[in-house]
């Protein structure tokens, strides 16, 4: 009887080898390349775009759920901070990525419903490049004022403007908080005059020193002075509830203002063409991690109320969003380069 003879083999050619066996196997059962490679994810680390610097909410929410999820896969997952100009650096690597699944983005929402429309050439297309995987979080602003200077109430605040064209300032630290300035101008028919902030608590600081009339932000840099008495805080500019300020009003339920709601979200998303089934997967695999009770202990510690959405809702959610957005900003005027 012949025997056949067992010679060596490099293994970069016995990897192609087997490489190419699979995709012919899978051609023979109907399945192929991408199906094959949706099925084994994943397989090698992943790695999550976050466009801010190591510290802020976006950077603990990925790093939170990142931890969980590298001990569900049995690969890690890997936080890489890519902070600078208003998110376009960060958003620029994952749209030129390959769409396997293993190059994600932590986006806010100027990522991919406002940028388009800010600046004249963006590096990517915010509805053509990234595949929509889950909302991840949700948060409102307040509009804050100093308790013994400022306007009593938001009726108080437009008398006064409309008293001051153009003389009363609100600051923040975001390109959301200028257009939720943009659009309460609008919506209430008056001119101030928007200072911006590099963040939160520059924004706080602003107030206090009575740098500003108001400010937008978030609840929980502003929490302690505003349980002390030094803020009064005149409305929320949200529909979400604010669990540490229950009783604060809702702006879009006041007169003149129906439907105002804005806040900041923050969204996961693939490069355009990833697979259903990986954007599938790591959707299921958020809301497997947010049910954990440890999670929600971590995030709600730092401000961070989760929220979850299927990559359908997500995508249908972010073109609403978008369209607007653009009307807010065409009606202002406002570019940004």
């Amino acid at each position: 009887m012949k025997r056949f003879l067992s010679l060596p083999m490099k293994p970069r050619l016995r990897a192609g080898l087997l490489a190419g066996a699979a995709v012919v196997c899978g051609a023979w059962l109907g399945v192929f390349p991408a199906d094959l490679a949706a099925q084994a994810y994943p397989a090698r680390p992943i790695r999550i775009i976050v466009p801010f610097p190591a510290g802020g909410p976006s950077d603990v929410l990925a790093r939170v759920v990142g931890e969980k999820m590298a001990q569900s896969f049995g690969q890690p997952v890997l936080v890489d901070n890519r902070p600078g100009a208003n998110t376009i650096i960060g958003a620029e690597i994952v749209a030129k990525a390959p769409p396997d699944g293993y190059t994600l983005l932590l986006a806010i929402d100027s990522t991919l419903t406002m940028n388009q429309y800010l600046y004249s050439k963006l590096p990517y297309d915010p509805l053509k490049d990234f595949s929509a995987v889950t909302q991840m979080m949700a948060s409102p602003f307040i509009i804050i004022t100093d308790a013994a200077r400022g306007p009593k109430s938001v009726e108080d605040l437009i008398r006064q403007a409309k008293a001051n064209p153009g003389k009363l300032t609100y600051g923040g630290g975001t390109i959301v908080v200028q257009l939720a300035g943009e659009l309460l101008k609008r919506m209430a028919g008056v001119d101030m005059v928007y200072v911006p902030y590099k963040g939160s608590p520059p924004t706080t600081q602003a107030l206090l020193s009575n740098d500003v009339t108001f400010i937008f932000n978030g609840v929980t840099s502003d929490l302690p002075y505003i349980r002390s008495g030094r803020f009064r805080v005149l409305a929320n500019t949200s529909t979400l509830p604010i669990a540490a300020l229950p009783d604060v009003p809702r702006l879009g339920d006041m007169p003149g203002f129906a439907g105002f709601d804005v806040g900041v979200w923050l969204g996961l998303v693939a490069p355009a063409g990833t697979p259903t089934d990986i954007l599938d997967r790591l959707h299921r695999e958020v809301v497997r991690i947010y049910q954990l009770n440890d999670v929600r202990q971590k995030l709600s510690g730092v401000g961070i109320d989760p929220v979850s959405s299927s990559p359908t809702e997500f995508a249908a959610f972010i073109r609403r969003d978008a369209e607007r957005w653009a009307k807010v900003i065409r009606d202002a005027g406002i570019k940004l380069d």
